[in-house]
């Protein structure tokens, strides 16, 4: 029997990769069998699980070619690669200036049809890149197709999302279906911590959710989905942009992952890199997956936060590229064959542990945050009150004082302008505390909104119209602010200590460029949401015949009068 069984051990290593490649088989063959059951009995029904399945189909194809004929494809290419490289300097020039047409048409005829709040859009997002061409590090080595291309991108990714049927419909499902998986993290805390667990919302209902995110995210980047997806989606950028391998992956992976763990993608070349490269844009005009879920637990849009990570990546890069120009040699190239390092952990259950324990630090980090700021905030506001009732001005706050500061910026992305002063109090507290405490204070407007009520009490607006709640969301979707300062410049210093000097040099730059990039898209989202009714009229026309509150030039009031008598 011994025997019997070393010899069966023996031909199953003989034959290991024929017997790999028959288990495959089988599996894909039951794998297609049910695809084809399912789609038979209820097509409708299926749908999802059909469009998954083309698009794994057509991705592993395309790996298998490009793995197998990379060098015919690129030999086949190489004539017209060349061609345009002897006349790139007058075809980017053409290319930037139908860009620039094509946009202005479009807004033109848009604008005609929809109303004149889009061209204020479009307006804020070319001063933006005015301001950040006036303060580049270079201003006169600037290169331009990083620059146009990252916005033409952005606005591209902004029209089929926002303006498409298709687009919106796909973004739509997507945020209902992480909304519907991130409630079963439900499960788990209330088990924890007992039936009445949202008695305490935050503590026991969102940053649960963060750690079951983190245990799912360490999971995929084991089994290498995370790496083949940032892989792709870079490639993308690098294609499109002309930007190097290394900030075009860490860009795309800023989109999943936080701004310390996506420089772990490339961590071997990081001593390599040059200044430029090395600018932290796409850590602070992005999110991350881990955090999501948190801010569609508090009522924010999962369609719009997932948007605006998506926008924010080309973004980022766009605006990188112009606040601090490339003026070295870049030392990794398309052809160096990048690779991205893998997870350590040894088999998916171990994947998950280690997701779960690492997320015990971000949820610590965000808790004790969130505890000493707002009661750093508390205290500043009950000083700043006693500071203006010396002066009979007792409702002096941060808040207000943020409104004041950041109302022009807010304006410009097309923010109506009775909501301009609300919006420039939540990019304050973004920028100077962090987007947790933000988005809390966004999702208490939008449940105002919801709710219904005044519109005014006491001459304080209670909530926005849903255009500015939607520009908001965008505008305050990324890590911009002070407190990641100091967490960028610690976790990359201890990655990369060669480049401490670069690092602590061009952090504050690249906080101020990923804030620009977040109000960038936001520019596009204004230009592209389509305006309309967005508050209730009987309840705004009864307030406004009950109050005066209300100015009689209100937008959301004119636009109920227009419906009313039109």
């Amino acid at each position: 029997l011994e025997k019997k069984y070393d010899k069966v051990c023996e031909f199953c290593k003989k034959h290991k990769t024929r017997i790999h490649y028959a288990i495959y088989g089988i599996l894909i063959t039951a794998y297609l069998a049910v695809v084809i059951a399912a789609c038979s009995l209820n097509f409708q029904r299926a749908l999802p699980l059909f469009i998954i399945t083309v698009l794994a189909i057509f991705f592993i194809c395309w790996d298998f070619l490009i793995a197998k004929y990379e060098d015919k494809i690129a030999a086949f290419f190489s004539p017209g690669e060349r061609y345009l490289e002897k006349q790139w300097f007058w075809l980017k020039w053409v290319l930037c200036a139908a860009l620039i047409i094509t946009i202005i048409c479009w807004l033109v005829f848009d604008t005609a049809k929809q109303g004149s709040r889009q061209l204020i859009s479009f307006g804020g997002l070319m001063v933006y890149v005015l301001l950040m061409f006036i303060f580049s590090k270079y201003p006169t080595r600037v290169a331009w197709r990083p620059v146009f291309s990252g916005i033409g991108m952005q606005f591209i990714l902004g029209l089929l999302i926002l303006r498409t049927k298709v687009g919106f419909d796909v973004f739509h499902w997507l945020g209902i279906q992480i909304q519907t998986f991130l409630e079963y993290s439900d499960t788990g805390a209330k088990f924890v911590f007992g039936e009445k667990y949202t008695d305490h919302f935050f503590a026991f209902k969102v940053l649960p959710i963060v750690v079951f995110f983190s245990t799912v995210m360490s999971m995929l980047y084991h089994i290498g989905f995370m790496q083949w997806l940032v892989g792709k989606v870079g490639w993308i950028m690098q294609i499109f942009m002309g930007t190097t391998p290394v900030e075009s992956l860490v860009a795309a992976g800023n989109i999943f992952v936080g701004q310390t763990e996506s420089p772990l993608l490339v961590r071997p070349y990081l001593p390599y890199i040059t200044k430029s490269e090395l600018h932290m844009t796409a850590g602070f005009s992005t999110i991350a997956g881990s955090v999501l879920g948190a801010y569609i637990s508090f009522g924010v849009s999962a369609s719009h936060l997932l948007t605006a990570s998506v926008m924010s990546a080309p973004a980022s890069l766009a605006t990188s590229k112009l606040f601090w120009p490339e003026t070295e040699k870049p030392t990794i190239s398309l052809r160096s064959g990048l690779h991205m390092a893998k997870g350590e952990s040894k088999n998916l259950l171990e994947a998950a542990s280690q997701g779960a324990s690492t997320s015990i630090l971000l949820v610590a980090n965000i808790a004790v945050n969130l505890i000493s700021f707002l009661a750093l905030l508390a205290f500043l506001d009950s000083a700043l009150s006693w500071v203006g009732s010396l002066f009979d001005y007792p409702q002096l706050n941060f808040e207000n004082i943020c409104a004041y500061v950041f109302m022009p910026f807010s304006f410009m992305m097309g923010v109506d302008w009775e909501d301009s002063f609300i919006v420039g109090g939540l990019l304050g507290y973004k920028t100077f505390f962090n987007e947790f405490v933000a988005y809390e204070r966004l999702s208490k407007l939008i449940h105002n909104r919801e709710k219904g009520g005044s519109v005014y009490v006491n001459g304080v607006k209670q909530y926005m119209t849903v255009r500015s709640e939607v520009i908001a969301t965008y505008a305050l979707c990324g890590f911009a602010n002070f407190g990641s300062l100091g967490l960028v410049i610690g976790g990359l210093t201890s990655i990369t200590p060669s480049k401490k000097k670069e690092i602590a040099g061009g952090a504050f730059r690249a906080m101020i460029a990923g804030t620009v990039a977040c109000f960038m898209t936001a520019c596009v989202a204004g230009m592209l949401t389509v305006p309309g009714l967005e508050v209730p009229c009987n309840i705004l026309l009864g307030n406004a015949f009950n109050s005066t509150d209300i100015s009689a030039n209100s937008t959301e009031l004119v636009e109920c009068c227009q419906q009313l008598f039109s």
